[in-house]
């Protein structure tokens, strides 16, 4: 019955609409799976690369169907906040702002036919011309007002130097369930005139979107530093290491799989049954910090050669009244959104869902979002532990008087428990 039900939405959930003010990263049709944002050949760090730099942004995603689309993008330059600026293209672009998707393969040997399509950026058809947020967006050639991805990806200057530490002796609790960031930005270099309004910083954990925090002010400023210190923003819920589970087989199963099976049209992967645990001792355990890399374990070329999979996700738990109970990780782009949650099966008093997959290796967490709500916590389902290896990140923008545009002057990553 699960599967049957689960093929059917499948078939009938709409895709997710591309709202104009809706810069986040996901995907607006159905037919479009698996949009992977990374640094070329580091594709476990943030999607950030330097102005006039070598490296590169790659940006790949596959799409259902037996023959391809003509694609096209964009780039759309954003503030510190992911609104789009009001600069013109040729402002921040050398090169064209409306480009072919040339770069595509077709799949091979497996189930589920789908063509893979890869953007790489910078290239010679488009150069970045300036630091800051970017948007990429992928359209039809025949229908370039309708969105069907999008993906964000930052272009840093590298000017600002960035000493940061974390730690779970805060200001809150001592070795308990939060950890505290601390730094200081030294932009003596930027001659910049007032660091109290000019300055902006980000600051985000394991890539989550709904606890992203934005300091207007530092604590104080001296001798061309700014400090950020004793900031009650800057404590953060620790939360637990991200589950994680491996498809790369369909003859057998893998980590964490309880079961693989085929039902026509799908391969199915029924994962091990998760409980709660935050009332259980910490365990480390490896993280990603929610992304995921596809595999097929057989192939070299998994991007074309690796199947999709029906993948079967439980939670055993009381239904948890006020909540609602989302997958989180890149697996889902960061969304809570009707591909992420989770539904309570009275029958067999557990929390389900289903998402279709590419084989591969996921790491995954579950969040606990307030009815209502639009940010989550790891408390409910997951526990909060100090000893937890979190990835923070820290983007430093700087806007000048009467400039029309955010730079991203700096950024470091760094991780607690490390």
């Amino acid at each position: 019955m699960w599967r049957l039900l689960t093929l059917a939405l499948l078939y009938v959930m709409p895709a997710v609409t591309a709202w104009a003010d809706d810069t986040r990263t996901g995907i607006f049709d159905s037919r479009f799976r698996t949009l992977q944002v990374r640094l070329a050949g580091r594709d476990m760090l943030p999607a950030i690369i330097t102005l006039g730099g070598n490296d590169t942004i790659v940006i790949s995603f596959d799409e259902l169907a037996e023959d391809r689309s003509y694609l096209r993008y964009s780039l759309t330059h954003c503030d510190a906040s992911w609104h789009p600026s009001s600069l013109i293209y040729s402002e921040y672009i050398d090169g064209f702002n409306d480009v072919e998707v040339t770069d595509f393969e077709f799949s091979e040997s497996t189930t589920v036919h789908y063509i893979h399509y890869r953007i790489v950026i910078p290239d010679d058809d488009m150069r970045i011309k300036l630091s800051g947020n970017y948007l990429l967006k992928v359209y039809h050639e025949e229908d370039p007002d309708k969105t069907v991805l999008q993906a964000r990806f930052s272009v840093s200057e590298n000017l600002a130097g960035i000493a940061a530490e974390v730690t779970s002796r805060t200001d809150i609790d001592i070795n308990d369930r939060h950890q505290q960031l601390k730094f200081t930005v030294d932009v003596g270099k930027e001659n910049i005139r007032d660091v109290y309004s000019d300055l902006k910083i980000e600051v985000s954990q394991n890539g989550r979107l709904d606890n992203v925090v934005m300091l207007t002010s530092p604590q104080r400023v001296s001798g061309g530093k700014a400090y950020y210190e004793h900031i009650r923003q800057l404590i953060f819920p620790s939360g637990n290491e991200y589950r994680r589970f491996e498809t790369s087989s369909v003859t057998y199963p893998n980590m964490n799989v309880a079961e693989i099976s085929y039902s026509e049209p799908y391969y199915h992967a029924d994962l091990c049954t998760d409980v709660t645990r935050a009332t259980k001792p910490y365990a480390y355990d490896m993280t990603q910090h929610g992304r995921y890399r596809i595999r097929e374990y057989n192939s070299s070329e998994s991007d074309i050669q690796a199947d999709y999979i029906l993948t079967h996700f439980s939670l055993d738990s009381q239904q948890m009244a006020g909540y609602d109970i989302y997958i989180d990780g890149d697996l889902g782009y960061r969304r809570f959104s009707p591909d992420t949650k989770m539904y309570y099966n009275e029958e067999l008093s557990r929390y389900e869902a289903t998402m279709l997959l590419k084989q591969g290796a996921y790491n995954y967490c579950y969040i606990a979002v307030p009815t209502g709500s639009d940010r989550g916590f790891t408390s409910v389902v997951e526990g909060d532990f100090y000893q937890t290896v979190n990835e923070y990140t820290i983007k430093v923008y700087y806007r000048a008087p009467g400039s029309r545009y955010d730079r991203l002057l700096g950024v470091t990553t760094i991780f607690s428990g490390k």
